[in-house]
């Protein structure tokens, strides 16, 4: 299914969500659905070539809503890493770059520390960031991937790092995702008001696979109230794209139109 291009006015499709659809062909399949953003992640775009990514996109008429991922700031060359990454979403005209701040340092159980070293380390590349007409974007992740992946864990530990910072220059992600289970999650969305990025959706399915981060399924194929999540984070002025994010095995097996006209169905059926 697809749908016409004001139902379909905030959606946009996460690359990530048709992660073996090579990237000439998301730009097809999206015009062609009418969808009129991608998020894209640096991968694909460094194999497909940054200036002919951003031509691509550009040519197709297609605005990019994300550039997926800087952060992970407990790893060697972080700050290289990620000022690299502001230059490419600059190129692509991406104005958000999702950070993962990262899990504990090898060896160390000091999650208080970690935790500050993310804020010294945003706090480091935010004027960067600026200068490029960048957006930084905090991401929590569910409190599963705390150890290995990332130590921002809730909504509103990334506000009380983001609220330092102009909003205009460093703001958070709520992914439905990573956000669904809190219970403070509607007062924390209520707070975060402007310094709200991005929005991404997809559900959550159980039993989880194993190792966990392939979990994610379709809107509409699991347990979260999305429309409810969308509805909050409108109150909270959030006006920008939406995006359908999932990672998962068997939906990656699928051919990507297939998935793309799925994305859109759950997306017009259970977020719009």
């Amino acid at each position: 299914m697809t749908g016409d291009r004001t139902a379909l006015r905030r959606f946009s499709l996460n690359q990530a969500t048709t992660k073996r659809w090579p990237l000439p062909d998301v730009v097809a399949g999206c015009v062609a659905a009418g969808v009129p953003g991608i998020g894209l992640w640096r991968e694909p775009v460094a194999e497909h070539g940054l200036a002919r990514t951003a031509k691509l996109v550009r040519d197709a008429g297609l605005e990019v809503t994300t550039l997926c991922r800087g952060g992970f700031f407990s790893a060697g060359g972080w700050r290289d890493e990620n000022l690299r990454a502001i230059e490419e979403a600059a190129t692509l005209g991406a104005p958000v770059l999702v950070l993962v701040s990262g899990g504990l340092p090898e060896g160390s159980r000091d999650i208080d520390g970690a935790r500050a070293r993310v804020a010294d380390a945003i706090a480091d590349l935010a004027p960067h960031a600026e200068a490029a007409g960048v957006r930084l974007a905090i991401e929590p992740l569910h409190p599963m991937f705390t150890a290995d992946r990332c130590v921002i864990a809730t909504l509103g530990q990334a506000l009380d790092i983001a609220q330092r910072f102009a909003p205009e220059v460093v703001g958070v992600v709520v992914d439905a995702y990573h956000v669904w289970w809190d219970d403070t999650v509607y007062a924390q969305i209520a707070r975060a008001g402007e310094w709200i990025a991005s929005f991404q959706v997809c559900d959550w399915i159980t039993p989880l696979p194993e190792g966990v981060l392939l979990g994610r399924a379709l809107p509409g194929d699991g347990c979260i109230e999305l429309r409810r999540l969308r509805e909050a984070v409108d109150a909270a002025g959030y006006t920008g794209p939406i995006e359908v994010e999932v990672f998962h095995a068997d939906i990656w097996a699928r051919p990507g139109a297939q998935v793309l006209a799925a994305a859109i169905d759950g997306y017009l059926r259970e977020v719009a």
